[in-house]
């Protein structure tokens, strides 16, 4: 049977695809630690794969990939939160798949692959998929367990935007100075964050942050919150100052702009 890989490095992820022939269809996994759903997609790939023979050459491979740590490769198949699996075959993407959908992860890749061949436990081998709703209270955390996973009644619409919405109130205060990225300060997943962070680090300013890529319901929320359509955001005593852009015009206009913030506050050369 075949088995989700584990790669540790480009060079590793360069040479695995290299040496697999243009029939091979490659299904590429995206995750990251902190992010719950992570766990169920794993274990939805493992059971997938497990249906598959392994043949020589392979007619399949499931790769797996920590996208914080290595996020050049994401940048190149655009992966945008986690987890994220991507069909490709012969440096073709086929077909990629945001979220924790066991089904359609399940169907795209028969639908690629052909069906797996049957077996006595196939029908229970594919773990149902997680429910989110918005968490509406306790530490605004990646790792902390959405609300309504152990059966509580489903919000409507309203009831979950507003609750989402008293969450976010709370999380752009969570610091004096609060950045909503992609990734982490140690490993940013796009370039505009991680100039951000470069910003930050260069003036010693003490400021909490936010992996957007680790809950899909503050990425998808803030925009609308915020009024901000796009990611990093800086925010301020709860004030939103902008992206990347913002922040430079701010600083070219007042150098001290965030001196207060900082842990080392003597005025900034003239």
């Amino acid at each position: 049977m075949s088995s989700l890989i584990e790669i540790q490095d480009e060079s590793e992820f360069t040479s695995h695809l290299n040496s697999l022939p243009p029939s091979t269809l490659s299904i590429l996994y995206f995750h990251a630690p902190w992010a719950a759903p992570c766990t169920q997609m794993r274990a939805v790939l493992s059971a997938l794969a497990s249906q598959y023979p392994a043949t020589t050459p392979p007619s399949t491979s499931f790769i797996s990939i920590n996208a914080e740590e290595l996020p050049d490769i994401s940048e190149d198949y655009d992966v945008t939160a986690v987890p994220f699996v991507v069909l490709l075959r012969n440096g073709q993407i086929l077909e990629s798949i945001s979220g924790s959908e066991a089904t359609r992860v399940r169907d795209a890749v028969e639908r690629h692959a052909g069906s797996a061949p049957k077996s006595s436990s196939s029908t229970n081998t594919i773990p149902p998929p997680l429910s989110a709703v918005p968490r509406e209270s306790g530490p605004a955390t990646a790792t902390q367990a959405p609300l309504g996973a152990n059966g509580d009644p489903a919000l409507t619409p309203e009831q979950s935007k507003e609750a989402l919405f008293e969450r976010l109130a709370q999380l752009v205060k969570a610091a004096p100075v609060m950045l909503f990225m992609k990734g982490s300060p140690s490993a940013p997943q796009c370039g505009f964050s991680r100039q951000i962070v470069g910003i930050l680090r260069e003036r010693s300013v003490k400021y909490g942050f936010f992996n957007i890529l680790a809950d899909e319901d503050v990425r998808q929320g803030l925009k609308e919150f915020a009024e901000w359509p796009t990611f990093p955001q800086l925010w301020v005593n709860g004030d939103l100052v902008g992206g990347l852009d913002i922040l430079k015009e701010e600083l070219n206009a007042d150098p001290d702009f965030l001196r207060e913030y900082s842990v080392n506050k003597a005025p900034t050369a003239a």
